[in-house]
């Protein structure tokens, strides 16, 4: 996939524009409008219909298209998205984390997925690049009762995993966050956490379509304090399951103990 230069990344205002002009046409289609799910700050919603414990129950049609979700939110805007987020590895200040997370180095970076597979593959970015970039408008909720509206990039989970071709005795998918106690201070900080952030999901879930690896917000690569270069994206789930900067995925046959499970076991399940 070619590079795209920042002269040639179009500004939001036209971006906006333009989806409409699309949508009056019939022309928007394919996966740019799926709605559900937690990063930044509009009111806390709930949509309808939500995906609970499995999604396939309630299919959202990937065709629909808008800039506002089912209920009339608008997408949040870029700055927005990037200037309030929840990173513990750099802060527990959603204010904050985007001024200790500047310049951080996602480049180069790999994600090694391993484990009960018959191909164990680790990914580059250019590999990353090469899956078929898709656009998908989520909610994303936080457990302290704010949202966002989202334009996420990115290709689902399932055509990375079958790249990998599991093994039919994985029943559940293991993921990590980079632990780099040079580069990001929350680890110095917050030392009672057990790092690095591992989250998890039924195989099941991360197969479903809708369960996202994205690399990109409105057409641009994903910042540092956003969870850059390739984060999860699961939106019919809270935003503490959607972690960040992964380099590690692995199936396995057990639940994955989360850091948040290991935290808080009382307030946070694994089927969140």
């Amino acid at each position: 996939m070619r590079k795209i230069s920042p002269s040639e990344i179009t500004p939001e205002h036209i971006y906006l524009s333009r989806r409409d002009i699309l949508k009056s046409m019939g022309i928007l289609t394919g996966g740019a409008a799926l709605l559900a799910a937690c990063n930044v700050a509009s009111p806390t919603m709930t949509l309808e219909p939500e995906l609970q414990g499995d999604p396939a129950a309630d299919p959202v049609d990937p065709s629909a298209s808008s800039n506002v979700d089912e209920l009339g939110d608008p997408l949040n805007t870029f700055d927005d998205i990037t200037n309030y987020n929840n990173f513990y590895e750099f802060t527990t200040d959603k204010i904050d984390v985007a001024k200790l997370a500047e310049g951080y180095p996602t480049s180069p970076w790999e994600i090694q997925v391993g484990g009960l597979v018959h191909n164990p593959i680790t990914f580059s970015l250019d590999d990353l690049r090469n899956f078929e970039i898709e656009e998908r408008i989520y909610r994303m909720r936080c457990v302290e009762a704010w949202s966002m509206v989202i334009p996420w990039m990115g290709f689902p989970l399932s055509k990375l995993l079958a790249q990998v071709e599991p093994k039919a005795e994985a029943t559940f998918v293991r993921f990590e966050t980079i632990h780099d106690t040079k580069g990001m201070p929350g680890f110095r900080k917050y030392p009672f956490y057990q790092w690095p952030y591992v989250e998890g999901l039924r195989m099941d879930e991360a197969m479903h379509d809708l369960t996202l690896i994205s690399t990109g917000l409105y057409g641009k690569d994903l910042l540092p304090q956003n969870g850059a270069p390739a984060r999860l994206v699961v939106p019919w789930k809270y935003g503490f399951k959607s972690i960040k900067s992964i380099v590690k995925i692995d199936l396995v046959t057990e639940m994955p103990i989360s850091l948040w499970m290991n935290a808080a076991p009382n307030e946070y399940g694994f089927y969140a």
